[in-house]
């Protein structure tokens, strides 16, 4: 009897273990909720998600960001007047111009109650005329305020006599992979149309451009661009972009601009009129070429410096060849498009952290960003840098740029490291005048190039 009586406390006792766990456990109507900017803090409150982050897609509400969006979302129509022949007769005995309008879409986004919108660069490109279409069907003229093709941006306002629905720029920075997202534009010209997805990726770099992008899953199709891709709190963390497709529509990828690249681009065109665009001063190596394989540079995490250019803010910064750059402001830099992304958001005469890796050291180094000393110029594909005070003094000449790329086709003529002093006899004295005078060039014409050696001896060209 002992025994049983025994048997029955302890099996009553943890039937009551068992009862009390339940109702701690599992009829708790408050949960534990850890606080993003305090983490060590933990507040009792009733169930209400805030952020779709860790919730399944039942538990996910798109409902406020997407009746917040729509509203700050706009139809983008341009009207592009093209001059041609209407007949096989006038292209052979000459005509007096026949005009054609022809109209493209797509959207974009208002970023301020005055009206200011951004859209894509491709979107307007080339525009005779510009109307933007709100949601509730109001249509405005629009004005081109400025642009940026490198970044595909694009800036328009419109004056509409009264405060606009907007979005906030959100810090694409802080993006997560995994989060949920939405966008938002005028597909195939159906108004307000909106669409979930995930981040897929980040820091997406697109064939031979250094721009940086934000990948989703969220469907996009022609007509989005220049729409909003936002997070689940309505706030504004790309601009959808692009698709990749082989047949014209979304067939399960598209990128977007962040928000942090297109916030600098507009607040640049607004305070400057351009885009102030910085650099470190590095050269790198492309990765999956035979010499970045038999380096293992393809196997390194982060973003090796192959090469430092004079007098570059990386230079002052005392970064040497070999160095592997970690981090940028404690933001994680894994491949160059990272580097790139960031680097974008900064101007000329900011200072950043660069962490890197020095034969197995960490170090941190001040890094004052500086305005592009080298480019590629168009038609004849030479890179050019703009002279240093040792170029000046070699060279006994204050003007020119000095050649330091040379493409295949070129290669035979001796340009290499001598100093480009005029283009067609007009004189050059940096980078930027070197792109507009080769711009204007033809490849079917005559150009000649004057130049100088270190002997001091000028040297004339012209290629045909």
């Amino acid at each position: 009897m002992k025994k049983i009586g025994g048997s029955l406390l302890i099996a009553l006792f943890a039937g009551a273990i068992t009862l009390g766990a339940y109702k701690l456990f599992f009829e708790r109507t408050n949960y534990a909720v850890v606080s993003d900017d305090n983490p060590s803090s933990i507040i009792n409150s009733s169930f209400s998600p805030t952020s779709a982050k860790g919730a399944g897609i039942n538990e996910v509400d798109f409902t406020s960001a997407a009746e917040t969006t729509v509203n700050a979302v706009v139809h983008v129509k341009n009207v592009t007047i093209s001059r041609g022949p209407s007949s096989l007769m006038e292209f052979f005995y000459g005509y007096e111009g026949n005009q054609k309008a022809q109209i493209g879409t797509g959207s974009g986004v208002i970023i301020s109650p005055d009206g200011h919108i951004v859209t894509n660069n491709h979107v307007i490109k080339g525009a005779s005329q510009l109307q933007v279409t709100l949601n509730n069907n109001k249509t405005y003229e629009a004005e081109l305020v400025g642009t940026d093709p490198n970044s595909d941006i694009a800036l328009l306002k419109i004056d509409a006599k009264r405060p606009l629905p907007y979005l906030a720029f959100g810090d694409s920075d802080h993006v997560k992979v995994g989060e949920w997202v939405l966008a938002v534009g005028n597909p195939f010209n159906l108004t307000s149309t909106v669409t979930a997805g995930i981040v897929s990726a980040k820091a997406r770099a697109l064939m031979s451009n250094d721009q940086s992008f934000i990948q989703t899953d969220a469907a996009v199709n022609p007509g989005n661009s220049g729409g909003a891709l936002v997070n689940t709190n309505g706030d504004l963390i790309g601009i959808n972009t692009a698709i990749s497709s082989q047949t014209g529509s979304y067939v399960g990828y598209s990128f977007a601009v962040p928000s942090n690249i297109a916030k600098k681009v507009i607040d640049d065109i607004m305070e400057f009129g351009s885009v102030q665009k910085g650099v470190l001063g590095i050269k790198t190596v492309s990765i999956n070429t035979p010499y970045a394989i038999e380096k293992g540079i393809n196997e390194i995490d982060g973003v090796y410096i192959e090469g430092v250019e004079e007098e570059s803010g990386a230079d002052e910064a005392d970064l040497k060849a070999g160095d592997i750059i970690k981090a940028v402001d404690q933001i994680e830099v894994h491949k160059f498009a990272d580097l790139t992304g960031y680097l974008s958001t900064k101007r000329p005469g900011d200072e950043i952290e660069v962490t890197i890796d020095r034969e197995g050291e960490e170090l941190i180094l001040p890094v004052t960003i500086k305005e592009r000393q080298t480019l590629f110029v168009p038609v004849m594909g030479l890179e050019v840098k703009n002279l240093t005070d040792k170029d000046r003094k070699a060279f006994k000449t204050k003007k020119g740029v000095k050649i330091v790329g040379v493409p295949e086709t070129y290669r035979g003529y001796g340009l290499d490291g001598k100093v480009l002093l005029s283009v067609d006899n007009e004189e050059i004295n940096n980078i930027q005048e070197a792109k507009t005078l080769f711009g204007r060039i033809s490849r079917y014409g005559k150009t000649s190039i004057t130049m100088i050696n270190k002997k001091g001896e000028r040297e004339r060209l012209i290629f045909q």
